[in-house]
């Protein structure tokens, strides 16, 4: 239904047009701000997945992302004794220069390598699978698998410039431009990607369903 979006050249013509719209209705109308719980909230057992510790976000790094709430847990799955790594920012809107930054860049600013990337299916339990950015990277001798999306109004998009048409659309019909950038992240052991994969769907599915509710609808 979307295909034209697979277009770069009429996505951004689209972007353009959606840009020039969602100013026009902020500058006669205060954008709508949804409540949502502090993602410090999340539980500490998501299924077979425990909480071992809590991430620290430096400073700088609070400043660069801008987000409105952030969270950044190691967990770990009882039944194997894999750990993942949570990082969720949260912004309540994207105005006045607020907006995700994409692992994309963020990972090869921290010194990871990019070593293979697409697109992943995950059944969460929904009408349909949602799809994610599943990355390998790679920092010295560390490698690990990542996956990651962006979430709005109960919506799941892999791609960047897909998620900025909808926070226009969304600015537009519901005078909102909250989102949230979930990321996830899996050492990989002995090179196994597929063995991460599947460590890393599981955990998704550990908490997909709860982190809803520290978003809004």
């Amino acid at each position: 239904m979307f295909d034209f979006l697979k277009s770069k050249a009429v996505l951004a013509a689209t972007l353009l047009l959606l840009a020039q719209a969602a100013v026009l209705y902020s500058s006669v109308r205060p954008e709508t701000l949804p409540d949502s719980p502090p993602l410090s909230g999340l539980p500490l057992t998501l299924g077979s997945w425990q909480f071992t510790s809590e991430g620290v976000v430096d400073d700088e790094s609070r400043d660069i992302l801008k987000a409105d709430d952030l969270l950044l847990r190691e967990y770990r799955d009882t039944s194997t004794g894999r750990a993942g790594t949570l990082f969720v920012a949260a912004f309540r809107t994207q105005r006045n220069g607020k907006t995700p930054h994409s692992p994309k860049n963020c990972l090869p600013g921290s010194g990871w390598t990019q070593l293979s990337s697409d697109d992943y299916s995950i059944d969460v339990g929904g009408a349909r699978p949602i799809v994610v950015n599943r990355y390998v990277v790679q920092h010295g001798d560390e490698r690990g698998l990542v996956m990651y999306w962006y979430q709005s109004r109960n919506r799941v998009v892999a791609s960047e410039y897909t998620a900025k048409f909808w926070v226009m659309a969304d600015a537009i019909r519901y005078n909102r431009t909250d989102t949230a950038l979930v990321r996830v992240m899996i050492p990989l052991i002995n090179g196994n990607a597929d063995e991460a994969t599947r460590e890393g769907v599981s955990f998704v599915q550990s908490f997909f369903g709860t982190l809803r509710q520290f978003l809004p609808a």
